[in-house]
């Protein structure tokens, strides 16, 4: 999905041209009595097309739609099966995530010849795999302290092991810039910002001034790990003092800055632990994919039409 994301931002020429209605509806197997088409192989084509820049075999775009056939009467046997519209959210999001709409994501998707519902249909069946195989196997696919310190060791990597971990409790602050206000607008409230930051000596000051200041808004705390946050956060919050305020930032919303409440070391993963930790979780999901998926593929109906 993420390199769906990434590439449905180009527009791509159609990837093959169509075929006759008759041949594109013409079913081509049958898999547990759930059929697949030409027009469902030639969709989904495109779509792979679309993601990888290279356009797949016909014999490898057949597998992955028996994948998903496989997948999806799988799941429902286990009560996974998603509404219409928790696709639907799903599909939104990606296009969210791309500064799109849906009708945005679907116009993008119809420039290189692919149906929503092409895409929709995917979704579906990775979200149903994904909360089967972490529903049924939870407990095979727990990274435990064990295995990501005998990783470590492995490796070789000292620092991934030596480093520190904090708890930071923070309130973020905005100030607020209406849209559409020129740079002067924004170049006030900065150094507005720079002055109450220097200022602010605690959370309790940065609560009481920012809560009855107007055009001003202070969030509930927020509490993160280091492994919670990207790094320049991260390197940022360790050089500000506790109880004072981070360097003024210009979002959409206006002029943003964090209060740091507490700064405190913890026995929470490091990013370096977390990464791993990440890498072993995903070694095993996919392992124990791939032979969930072998087996059910052994046990399928499957007939050439």
């Amino acid at each position: 999905m993420a390199r769906v994301a990434a590439a449905a931002g180009v527009a791509l020429a159609a990837v093959s041209a169509a075929a006759t209605p008759s041949r594109a509806q013409s079913v081509v197997l049958m898999v547990n009595g759930e059929p697949i088409t030409n027009f469902d192989i030639d969709q989904r084509g495109k779509l792979d097309a679309l993601s990888t820049h290279k356009m797949p075999s016909r014999d490898q775009v057949i597998n992955e739609l028996i994948d998903d056939k496989v997948k999806i009467k799988e799941a429902k046997k286990y009560g996974i099966d998603p509404t219409a519209s928790e696709v639907d959210a799903i599909f939104a999001s990606m296009g969210s995530r791309m500064r799109l709409n849906a009708d945005g994501l679907t116009a993008v998707l119809a420039r290189s010849g692919i149906r929503a519902e092409t895409l929709k249909n995917k979704m579906r069946a990775d979200s149903v795999w994904t909360n089967l195989i972490r529903g049924r196997f939870k407990d095979s696919l727990v990274v435990n302290e064990r295995d990501v310190q005998s990783a470590i060791l492995i490796k070789g990597d000292e620092n991934a092991d030596k480093a520190s971990s904090f708890e930071y409790n923070m309130r973020p602050i905005v100030l607020v810039v209406p849209r559409g206000a020129g740079a002067g607008a924004l170049e006030t409230r900065r150094r507005e910002a720079e002055a109450l930051r220097s200022r602010i000596q605690s959370c309790d000051e940065a609560t009481s001034m920012f809560r009855t200041m107007r055009d001003a808004a202070i969030r509930d705390n927020v509490i993160k790990t280091s492994a919670d946050l990207p790094a320049p956060l991260r390197a940022l919050l360790d050089k500000t003092e506790i109880g004072h305020l981070t360097p003024p930032e210009v979002t959409k919303q206006g002029i943003e800055m964090v209060a740091l409440c507490s700064r405190k070391p913890t026995t929470a993963d490091t990013p370096e632990k977390r990464e791993l930790r990440d890498k072993m979780f995903m070694q095993k999901f996919e392992a124990k994919s791939k032979a969930y998926l072998q087996d059910l593929r052994k046990a399928a109906m499957i007939e050439k039409r």
